[in-house]
């Protein structure tokens, strides 16, 4: 992987624990692009499942015009870019987003999901407190290239809305690019009770996986981080039970 040798310097126990870009089912390359919108096709859903590309390429375009894109750029990950950030990065470090927490509080019906069983996907909600998660760094010289790889696929629905947001790590604070929830998408729920959203993640499956795995992946590389998130670990035990006693439902 093209990376500078360091960039786990700060994170070394990350080191295998990180998708590759190129080993990454969610690189979102034109040809990956592609071949969702032929899975689409196949399941009957119309040409505007998700944005397209000219809407994509505007919104990023718009977001960099505020940017200094002679810098790099850091982006917050809180869900899946823990493990499979799909883009290059020069540095990660552990980082501290005051203000906001996790929540599974939009639902996506491919993926992880499907119309008649959507998944959960998280969000960062407003919420007292702080949401642990990881600083990537984007080389200046990389950002055009690997920002769109991150925009397509995080913004492919509008599900997100873009924000420059203040981080602190142990290496000192930053700002950087997170993904907020965005309560104006068709597919924003909000955050449910606990029972409610533990069962739609106990049952909903997809094309690249369970919404369980999803939630799986997510306590192990907290795990490995040493991030205690009482959230994230009430649910996963709630799922536990879920599919345990369906296991022993007659």
């Amino acid at each position: 992987m093209p990376k500078t040798p360091d960039a786990f310097t700060h994170l070394p126990q990350l080191r295998g624990k990180v998708i590759a870009p190129c080993q990454s089912a969610l690189r979102a390359t034109t040809e990956a692009l592609a071949a969702w919108d032929a899975l689409a096709r196949s399941q009957g859903r119309p040409d505007n499942w998700r944005l397209s590309d000219q809407v994509l390429q505007t919104s990023m375009q718009a977001f960099l015009a505020d940017i200094d894109t002679r810098q790099d750029l850091w982006v917050f990950a809180y869900g899946s870019l823990m493990w499979n950030p799909g883009f290059e990065f020069a540095e990660v470090r552990l980082a501290n987003l005051a203000g906001y927490q996790r929540c599974f509080s939009f639902k996506v019906d491919m993926g992880r999901g499907t119309v008649d069983c959507p998944a959960l996907m998280l969000s960062l909600e407003h919420q007292a407190g702080c949401c642990t998660g990881l600083a990537f760094r984007i080389a200046a010289h990389q950002l055009q290239d690997e920002l769109a790889m991150l925009w397509r696929r995080e913004m492919i629905q509008g599900s997100y809305v873009p924000a420059m947001l203040p981080l602190s790590t142990p290496q000192g604070p930053l700002c950087a690019l997170a993904f907020v929830s965005n309560p104006a998408s068709s597919q924003y729920v909000g955050r449910q009770p606990l029972d409610k959203t533990a069962r739609a993640i106990a049952t909903a499956s997809g094309f690249i996986g369970s919404n369980r795995q999803y939630l799986e992946q997510l306590a192990e590389q907290l795990t490995h981080l040493d991030i205690e998130d009482n959230y994230v670990r009430q649910l996963q035990a709630r799922v536990e039970q879920i599919a345990a006693a369906e296991v022993l439902s007659p």
